[in-house]
């Protein structure tokens, strides 16, 4: 009795049957990946900063026009205003950080443990632009210069050095703050 003998199997079709259950694994793969991070935050990269609150802020150009809208850390408390970006080099993926007081302020802001320059600029408690600076770095030591608006204010946003621009805030320009960032 003669046994039953399988045909030798062409390699070619083993592999290319190894390649479509290959694709088959990336493509389902690739489907959960976008079924798991629909369900993350819509912006990654504001993971924010410890500490800190976050904030939607607007800003009115001078003369009028469309308001930008923008998403902040928000430093409230005398613990968050004097912590401010010591330590960091940016922003985390914020457009700025704004500190906001509950009553007109005149105190100076300064940048010690700040290793990055950065633009300031202070509104009035009507969300008027009052006056701007930029800031030099300085290390972590004592005699970093402070830098005083030339008026009282009630609200402040710091961005990297020279960005102010960026967000329409200048000499006219009218800020509000409060709200959920829009992402």
């Amino acid at each position: 009795m003669a046994g039953k003998h399988s045909k030798p199997r062409d390699p070619s079709t083993t592999y290319k049957v190894l390649g479509w259950a290959v694709l088959v694994v990336a493509v389902l793969s690739f489907v959960g990946f976008l079924a798991v991070g629909a369900n993350g935050p819509e912006d990654p990269t504001l993971g924010g900063i410890r500490g800190f609150g976050e904030t939607a802020f607007q800003v009115v150009p001078a003369g009028g026009g469309t308001a930008g809208q923008y998403c902040a850390l928000l430093a409230s408390t005398e613990e968050q205003r004097a912590r401010g970006l010591m330590g960091r080099r940016d922003l985390a993926g914020f457009d700025a950080m704004v500190f906001v007081f509950d009553a007109d302020s005149s105190g100076g802001f300064y940048m010690r443990n700040v290793p990055v320059g950065l633009s300031i600029a202070w509104f009035g408690a009507d969300g008027r632009f009052v006056s701007a600076a930029d800031m030099a770095s300085c290390p972590d030591r004592d005699g970093c210069p402070t830098y005083s608006p030339t008026r009282p204010y009630r609200q402040a946003i710091e961005v990297l050095r020279g960005d102010l621009g960026k967000l329409g805030i200048a000499e006219g320009s009218v800020l509000t703050v409060g709200g959920a960032c829009r992402r």
